[in-house]
């Protein structure tokens, strides 16, 4: 039998500074893996994670 779906799901991070900047010094976008509880938090994630390609924080949002 399977497991019923949990709560839990996993979600992936985007930079946002790398997506809209074309000029930067190396190519690709920076992008975490997380979990967030659909339950508690139903709106998209934002968080500030540093990004190897930009070399500072940015902003981070949860794409699809």
């Amino acid at each position: 039998m399977a497991k019923a779906k949990g709560a839990r799901i996993v979600i992936t991070l985007e930079c946002t500074e790398c997506r809209s900047n074309t000029a930067k010094r190396s190519p690709g976008v920076s992008r975490y893996t997380t979990q967030k509880n659909r339950r508690n938090t139903t709106e998209r994630l934002e968080i500030k994670k540093f990004c190897p390609h930009c070399n500072k924080h940015t902003v981070h949002k949860e794409i699809k």
